[in-house]
């Protein structure tokens, strides 16, 4: 509809020096493997182009959505695969320092390293192939799998028998480790229902990882470790601080509780108006990469895809002929300015019915050879000279009707294919894409296309937001269904109302007040924050549990406590630099995590009731 500017039969930019190409790839959008390997293609073949130019060379700058897949693709990966070199780097430190052991160290990574390689491995098998965002999450489990080795390694130690450390774990501490795992196995099965895949195959990874995690600890770290990490490293200092911490905060419980009260304020008078986040902040690809897109896209004079006139029909006539009486409507537009133009198949692949009046206004040879005698008597131009144009017509009027499979493996194939499609259900579709006018108004395009058989506008903007939305709405019931499940294991379990509201309490406060530091800074919540939320009551519940172990017999494990320390700093540490990712998948993850997993463990250490904890005789250690 709006031609590309040609200087020397190449297409050429009107805003910039360069000419544009416009490739399209056999692969569909999915096969990012595929879609890889034709880019590099594109760019050897430019690269030998040009090797042997001499001065300024010109450089070839790709865009599209097949790029888009691609680099999105590498750019998770690349970043999940530095944040987990880091985290593993700074965690390593971490554990270096508290255990004082090399092979403590490699132990600890172990659970880590069957829970990633689980959750991949069963990913592929349920779905396939592994979305971009599970492919990122990756490094997220690190946080919740390596707290199982630091508890088991910790609280496995100072056994009065050498070589039965890991029994004593067993029977007293296996039992809390096993119903953190169950509870964050039903927080994150309520993510298995989404429609979202990403969000489906987070749920699948995150079982599958926490579970083979879980087993390695239980079953592997026993048989290399009996009792437990042997070097003393920093972990008596750590008690120290915990116990200071755990016998002070009780005293800032009333002021805890305000906070919450005032954050929850805060959430219900924001409302709605919170979740304000939507699929393009999950996007990875800078505004440059964007910005280029939309002038290439000019440069062709290209549709942005933004706004489409969708044709259906029961076969490929009818969506033709749909077509072509949507076409007429927005003729009319393109007249009065509200459009400059339109891209339709029906330029291409006209109806049998089109085709057949056009060939019915042919006249015979014989009717059009007198036409033409007379029309060119008294000119110049003899009427001999016009036999092959009467040849031609003729022709034309003989010739069989064209049909979609005549163009498929021709020249214009590719721009058939694209504009028109066969719908999964049934039946036909026909995309006819706008090119708005300065005076576009889409209520009147919908106005001018009313009474069409099924012909609609489609917003693709306003499709996906409410898509979107679901998907959102989904993840709340998800969560909450979850959290349900979460807090009937929890009851089932503890047998008693009033250990149940003192482990739930600082999990609640603690994604409460999360969330509302969150909100206070203004950040636009949405799907992935939810994800984060299941993951702080995940790695929360383990805390909340240990204190009510705690509580329960009055005294303060000096192992237990220097455990709780270290896994919530290993956690804090590895979801902080997540945080700071230049994925916003990953990011909000991050920022919802590292300060929910803090605040759960000190509210969890701040909510604790009855007899005041005291240290373990040292006969213990």
């Amino acid at each position: 509809a709006n031609a590309p500017r040609t200087e020397a039969g190449v297409w050429t930019s009107r805003s910039a020096p360069r000419a544009v190409l416009l490739a399209t790839t056999h692969a569909p959008g999915s096969d990012l493997d595929a879609l890889t390997i034709a880019i590099a293609k594109v760019q050897s073949a430019f690269d030998a182009a040009t090797r042997d130019m001499t001065g300024a060379k010109p450089r070839l700058r790709l865009s599209g959505a097949p790029v888009f897949s691609v680099q999105s693709r590498d750019q998770i990966k690349g970043e999940a695969i530095h944040l987990s070199i880091i985290g593993g780097i700074v965690m390593g430190c971490l554990l270096l320092l508290a255990f004082a052991s090399p092979k403590a160290l490699l132990i600890a990574f172990l659970p880590v390293a069957t829970g990633v390689v689980a959750g991949t491995a069963t990913v592929s098998l349920v779905f396939g192939n592994v979305h971009g965002l599970t492919m990122g999450f990756g490094s997220t489990l690190i946080g919740e799998t390596i707290d199982y080795a630091i508890y088991y390694l910790i609280q496995a130690r100072g056994a009065s028998v050498p070589g039965t450390g890991w029994q004593r774990w067993r029977d007293l501490n296996w039992p809390t480790v096993r119903l953190g795992l169950l509870t964050s196995v039903c927080g994150f099965a309520a993510l298995l229902f989404s429609g979202f895949p990403g969000l489906a195959q987070l749920g699948v990874f995150s079982i599958a990882g926490l579970v083979a995690a879980a087993l390695a600890t239980r079953y592997v770290l026993p048989v290399l470790a009996p009792d437990g990490a042997t070097g003393m490293g920093m972990r008596r200092t750590m008690a120290k601080i915990a116990g200071a911490i755990v016998r002070g905060l009780p005293r800032l419980r009333l002021g805890l509780l305000a906070l919450g009260i005032a954050a929850l304020a805060l959430l219900a008078w924001r409302g709605a108006d919170l979740w304000r986040a939507n699929l393009s902040a999950m996007s990875p690809l800078p505004k440059e990469a964007q910005a280029l897109d939309e002038s290439l896209r000019a440069d062709i004079g290209a549709s942005d895809g933004g706004l489409l006139v969708v044709a259906q029909g029961a076969d490929v006539q009818t969506v033709l002929r749909n077509a072509e009486a949507a076409a007429v409507r927005l003729e009319k537009l393109v007249d009065s300015g509200e459009l400059t133009g339109f891209e339709t198949v029906t330029r291409f692949l006209p109806s049998e019915a089109a085709q057949q009046a056009r060939v019915a206004s042919l006249p015979d040879a014989a009717t059009l050879r007198t036409r033409l005698n007379e029309a060119m008597k008294d000119l110049p131009l003899p009427v001999a000279r016009l036999e092959p144009f009467l040849a031609d017509v003729e022709t034309a009027r003989n010739q069989p009707l064209v049909q979609r499979e005549d163009l498929a493996s021709g020249p214009l194939g590719p721009i058939v294919n694209s504009l028109m499609y066969q719908r999964p259900g049934g039946g036909w579709g026909a995309l006819i894409a706008l090119h708005p006018g300065t005076k576009f108004d889409q209520a009147r395009l919908e106005s001018a296309l009313a009474g069409v058989p099924d012909v609609q506008v489609v917003d693709v903007g306003r499709e996906l937001g409410a898509l979107y939305d679901r998907y959102l709405h989904e993840a709340f019931v998800q969560v909450l269904l979850g959290a349900l499940a979460v807090v009937v294991l929890l009851g089932l379990y503890l047998r008693s109302p009033r250990r149940l509201l003192a482990v739930c309490q600082p999990l609640v406060f603690a994604v409460v007040l999360t969330l509302g530091g969150l909100a206070l800074l203004q950040v636009q919540l949405g799907i992935l924050h939810l994800v984060g939320m299941l993951l702080v009551v995940a790695v929360g519940s383990n805390y909340a549990l240990f204190f009510d172990q705690l509580r329960e017999t009055g005294r303060a494990d000096e192992d237990t406590l220097a455990s709780l320390m270290l896994a919530n700093l290993t956690t804090v540490v590895s979801f902080g630099l997540i945080a700071i990712s230049n994925i916003p998948s990953l990011s909000a993850i991050g920022r919802v995590v590292a300060p929910g997993a803090m605040l759960a463990l000190l509210l969890s250490a701040a909510f604790v009731r009855g007899a005041p904890l005291a240290p373990a005789p040292r006969g213990r250690r």
